[in-house]
């Protein structure tokens, strides 16, 4: 349903106004407490960017709310929307208009809106019994959590992700970006207790395996097969907390030339990822 957007201040386009600066909390009761920070959970819903991010985001999961694009990228997006149903609002505007609904000069020309709808919890995201999975410790930089999102989809197969209540917003449009949309094929749950959440995920059957250079690590190169694996990593600069490093089944490394001391974390991970995904 293609609807041509005029004005900046077109009351329909208000999921996407000012999508830069603004800071929403979510609707009351929406998300437990600890998650719900300024500027990192919507409320109730998300913006996908790029073309190949809303292709993702139309054959996903999650439900659209609407297309805003430029006139040139409707001519480039028309088969994917073809996908849409047909009372799925199409906003179509100029480049100027475009960029001044959304408060800055956006030129990938795409954006769309989904319903964030019900977060996974940690016990149906287990009951549906990954073969292996990712925990992201208090990962709060968007580019980490995106290419971790995407290193997964690449390397390991079967593979979902757990978060750590700290952590990013998945479905911020920064990471969604970043994982080129692989965000939104991955399963993942936000944990609300991690402590409760890795002893869940031990009682699984899952090997937790946290990725550390500290001291009593083994070269991961020299780790057997294990069957359902749960790689562990955590911040560039403090790396998986005691707590978490007290769970682990293993503490296993990355081997590096001599007076380099850490690799960031979202290469650190495509590594461990690529040794285990594979066995």
């Amino acid at each position: 349903m293609l609807v041509h957007i005029s004005s900046i201040d077109d009351p329909r386009v208000l999921d996407y106004q000012g999508v830069k600066v603004r800071q929403v909390r979510p609707a009351p009761g929406s998300l437990p407490p600890d998650l719900a920070r300024a500027g990192e959970f919507c409320n109730g819903t998300f913006l996908a960017e790029g073309e190949l991010v809303v292709q993702h985001l139309l054959r996903s999961r999650f439900h659209t709310r609407s297309v805003f694009l430029t006139h040139t990228r409707l001519e480039t997006m028309r088969q994917s929307l073809a996908l849409l149903p047909e009372t799925t609002p199409v906003f179509v505007a100029s480049q100027e208009i475009m960029s001044g609904v959304v408060g800055f000069d956006i030129h990938r020309g795409v954006l769309a809106s989904a319903d964030r709808g019900d977060l996974a919890t940690l016990p149906a995201l287990l009951a549906s019994r990954p073969r292996g999975l990712v925990l992201l410790e208090d990962l709060a930089n968007a580019d980490n959590v995106g290419a971790i999102f995407r290193n997964t989809s690449a390397l390991a197969a079967g593979f979902a992700i757990v978060l750590s209540p700290r952590c990013c917003d998945p479905l911020y449009r920064k990471a969604i970006r970043v994982s080129m949309g692989h965000i939104l094929r991955i399963p993942f749950a936000v944990a609300t207790d991690w402590g409760a959440a890795l002893s869940e995920i031990c009682s699984e059957g899952y090997t937790l395996l946290a990725l550390t250079p500290g001291p009593g690590s083994m070269d991961i190169a020299n780790l057997a097969p294990i069957d359902r694996p749960a790689i562990l990593v955590g911040t560039e600069g403090a790396g998986v907390s005691d707590q978490a490093t007290a769970k682990a089944d293993k503490k296993v490394r990355i081997s590096m030339v001599p007076g380099v001391d850490s690799l960031n974390v979202s290469v650190a991970a495509a590594i461990a990822l690529h040794r285990l995904g594979s066995m």
